[in-house]
């Protein structure tokens, strides 16, 4: 196996939170659960994806609000919050205000764009500004604006008995610096690292200059840092679909092998009109997974991950899971979990 540039050193995971539409509070209790094993087992930080008007957590602020009572060291964060689905002004307060909860341990991870099939929800989201609604960095900019402090009004004063503030409360110093960007094309990574953000690379890519994923998401990690204030130390988190099988039961290894099997033709080449390249699923032993990752061109350029765990199994196969990658492939890469 090819030793690694340096060793890996933070690790986390993503999860979607499904549930059933009869029973939603199972899912979410699972959810949390999943959040406390990960602080059990040491990882760094543990990463929630949004899904709007279906089955998963649609509201991962609100969960990780809970996460933060019941956790006490492990960083919380939204890989990603889709800014089309969202006011800049009411989302800063909610991050802000989840951020004093859990002490400082929020990682807000963002995108912009249309909010998906836009055309279905938009007299629902939108029904007065659906035409005239901006969906372009510029939501970054403003969300990132009032997380930093900047002015929201310029009124500052009180009003008979009442106290008015002229920037986003509560104000939570050091989250301006915990926020990301989930990038999935160059210039997306260049606008992430001019605002001086954080960068999320994921297991899709926008097929630009070429096929190969590694070697793409390899360009948007280094246009990244060419484009942050920090250089090479801007901070990158890649998030690969990552299932070790070393201590999973026989029918538990040919599920996954299954999943990734079927999940496979979609790698093959560019999907749709947006030209969309998925990377394969990793599954095997924690051995070879990490023979895999020290292949990747990206991943020999990071320090940080955040596995995705698959969408569709069971709590009982991510318990697996998590524990295979926290005490086997973690450790193979270099990684050691955190302390308390």
């Amino acid at each position: 196996m090819p030793l690694p540039s340096q060793p890996l050193r933070r690790l986390g995971f993503l999860t979607i939170g499904l549930f059933d539409e009869a029973d939603p509070g199972r899912g979410h209790e699972s959810t949390l659960q999943l959040v406390e094993l990960g602080e059990r087992l040491g990882f760094d930080s543990v990463w929630l994806r949004h899904r709007h008007l279906q089955f998963g957590i649609s509201s991962p602020v609100a969960v990780l609000a809970a996460a933060s009572q019941r956790t006490r060291r492990i960083e919380l964060g939204t890989a990603v919050t889709p800014l089309g689905w969202e006011n800049p002004l009411r989302l800063a307060e909610d991050l802000a205000s989840v951020d004093i909860l859990s002490g400082g341990r929020l990682n807000p991870g963002v995108s912009v764009g249309p909010p998906l099939h836009y055309d279905r929800v938009r007299d629902a989201l939108y029904p007065d500004t659906a035409d005239a609604e901006d969906f372009g960095h510029t939501r970054v900019r403003r969300l990132l604006d009032l997380v930093r402090g900047e002015p929201a009004t310029g009124f500052r004063g009180t009003e008979g008995f009442e106290a008015y503030s002229d920037r986003v409360q509560p104000h939570a110093p050091g989250l301006g610096d915990r926020m990301w960007y989930g990038a999935g094309s160059l210039g997306s990574a260049r606008r992430a690292g001019e605002s001086g953000m954080n960068l999320l690379v994921s297991s899709v890519v926008k097929a630009e200059e070429g096929e190969d994923f590694g070697s793409i998401q390899l360009a948007h990690v280094r246009d990244f840092r060419e484009s942050h204030p920090a250089g090479a130390r801007a901070r990158v988190s890649q998030g690969l679909v990552v299932v070790p099988t070393d201590s999973a039961t026989p029918a538990q290894r040919a599920k996954y092998r299954e999943y990734a099997r079927a999940r496979l033709p979609r790698t093959a080449a560019p999907q749709g009109p947006a030209r969309l390249l998925f990377a394969p699923d990793l599954v095997g032993s924690s051995a070879e997974i990490a023979e895999q990752l020290y292949a990747h061109p990206a991943f020999r350029e990071i320090d940080e991950v955040a596995f995705a765990l698959p969408f569709t199994f069971e709590y009982e196969d991510y318990v697996q899971i998590l524990t295979d990658i926290a005490t086997v492939l973690g450790p193979a890469l270099g990684w050691r979990p955190a302390a308390g």
